[in-house]
């Protein structure tokens, strides 16, 4: 019962969101757009009971490339709880009922994974938003890990900040159960999971922790794609080591 009372609270507020960015949405500059998905994201956190931690301090305005580990659907929630960004994602999200509108209008930037050329023109368009001083978040690892280690990074969309001249800030996310601060699994999402046991999993869930570790902001300094993101890589493992 508590977990249904919590998904239909989040359906509700998913609902909220939707006719937000429809009706209001085109009244709001930038700044209120961003403001308020920020806030609807600590909502929803709340909702559903995810506490949240930030450790560090995200970057304040851009330019910007956020570079995090992926661990659940649940981590772009909990990055636009503590930071509003543009997020890159597959294209197939933008055609899902409502979360395609909620993500669009939240600033998500599609790509066609399937379509290799399309890699390229994801770098330009993102390179075009870090020279435009916006913020924007990518996970390296293409996929969601299992919240112990960290896939390798691929550089691809690194490149992006080296064509747009903007620093890279490096970040962690770790969930964990408050009570014996120890790793948790609640909302993993990975291989055979489906996005609505996954769901069901986190709803179910008591004390589940999000901490998100800020990194120091860094630029290239001369290193190519490869290197940077082996560095970044180390750097976002360190953060995510500290988050226990």
């Amino acid at each position: 019962m508590r977990a249904a009372l919590k998904l239909l609270r989040g359906v509700w507020h998913l609902l909220v969101g939707w006719a937000t960015i429809y009706f209001r949405f085109p009244q709001l500059n930038s700044q209120q757009r961003e403001a308020r998905v920020q806030v609807w994201a600590m909502q929803l956190l709340h909702i559903w009971g995810v506490d949240l931690e930030v450790r560090g301090r995200p970057v304040m305005q851009g330019p910007a490339l956020l570079v995090c580990n992926h661990i659940s659907w649940l981590d772009i929630l909990v990055i636009h709880a503590t930071r509003h960004c543009r997020f890159v994602s597959k294209s197939e999200l933008r055609d899902w009922p409502m979360l395609g509108t909620l993500a669009t209008g939240g600033g998500t930037l599609y790509i066609e994974r399937a379509q290799r050329k399309d890699a390229m023109r994801m770098v330009k368009d993102m390179a075009q938003s870090l020279k435009n001083g916006e913020v924007l978040a990518v996970f390296p690892e293409g996929t969601t890990g299992d919240g112990v280690g960290i896939l390798p990074f691929h550089a691809n969309l690194i490149q992006s900040a080296i064509d747009g001249d903007a620093p890279v800030q490096p970040m962690a996310l770790q969930f964990i159960d408050s009570q014996t601060n120890t790793l948790s699994m609640a909302a993993r999402y990975i291989d055979d999971d489906t996005l609505l046991g996954s769901v069901w999993s986190t709803l179910n869930a008591r004390h589940l922790k999000a901490i998100v570790n800020f990194g120091d902001l860094q630029t290239a300094n001369g290193r190519d794609r490869r290197v940077w993101a082996h560095d970044l890589r180390n750097v976002v493992m360190d953060l995510k080591a500290k988050c226990l």
